[in-house]
């Protein structure tokens, strides 16, 4: 059965706010290497929003961004932008024209699509010579070895259990993923950042395992990881350095 033909599954509304507050932001230098490869910059469509975290950065690229998702709540928290059109939509059926995107973009989503439906929607909708670009990432690094041993213990053995099946395919960095386009070579693209201690809780909080985690144990897991970690931590004021792997892939049409 399609995604199309049953209720929409989405994992994120129970983390919505989380979500738009605390995800991380992707590399400036990768929407600059997607706008260079692209034929025009006229219009891009970021399917799978979430909360807008690369919509707004396309809209400083593209003349015009439709930003479409399934789920009504995490638009709800999308960040405004004169350039960028947010519209409730699923993936297969974004609502564009015929060959009018110069860039399709899937953004640590495309695991949750029925798949070869929403190629051949990208397949219309690409111009010739469009592309389609998605990426993901793993589980982050702290540059601290004590903190970053309680963010892996709590990614793989408190959260772990409760990650959807579809996130093996993240944890591949998509390379066991079926993607019939054309690909082109991608430079290697990183996510940098620096976070207090209370900006990376509340990362934590933004993951769907979390909020699975909560709905059955009935606590919050990330109130326990806050106790355990500070002590590796210290001044929480502090900003450690924060990695994520980020695996692209990008195809023409």
């Amino acid at each position: 059965m399609s995604q199309l033909e049953k209720p929409f599954n989405d994992h994120f509304a129970p983390v919505s706010g989380a979500y738009a507050d605390f995800r991380p932001r992707y590399p400036a230098a990768l929407f600059d290497w997607l706008a260079e490869q692209a034929p025009a910059r006229a219009l891009a469509w970021d399917c799978a929003c979430g909360s807008g975290q690369a919509s707004v950065d396309l809209a400083a690229r593209f003349a015009r961004v439709v930003a479409t998702d399934a789920s009504e709540k995490q638009l709800a928290g999308a960040q405004a932008h004169p350039h960028v059109e947010y519209r409730q939509a699923p993936a297969e059926a974004s609502g564009l024209a015929d060959a009018s995107a110069d860039l399709v973009t899937v953004a640590q989503a495309l695991h949750w699509f029925d798949r070869p439906r929403f190629y051949a929607e990208v397949r219309r909708v690409l111009r010739p010579g469009g592309l389609l670009a998605v990426w993901t990432y793993g589980v982050q690094r702290v540059d601290d070895l004590r903190v970053n041993a309680h963010v892996q213990r709590f990614y793989h053995d408190v959260v772990g259990p409760y990650w959807p099946p579809e996130r093996a395919l993240v944890e591949s960095g998509y390379r066991d993923l079926e993607f019939p386009f054309a690909e082109l070579a991608v430079p290697a693209f990183a996510m940098t950042t620096h976070w207090r201690l209370a900006r990376l809780l509340g990362y934590f909080r933004s993951w769907s395992a979390t909020g699975r985690y909560l709905a059955a144990v009935g606590r919050d897991p990330v109130a326990a990881l806050a106790d355990e970690i500070a002590g590796a931590w210290g001044d929480p004021e502090v900003a450690r350095q924060v990695t994520w792997p980020l695996a692209v892939r990008v195809g023409r049409c």
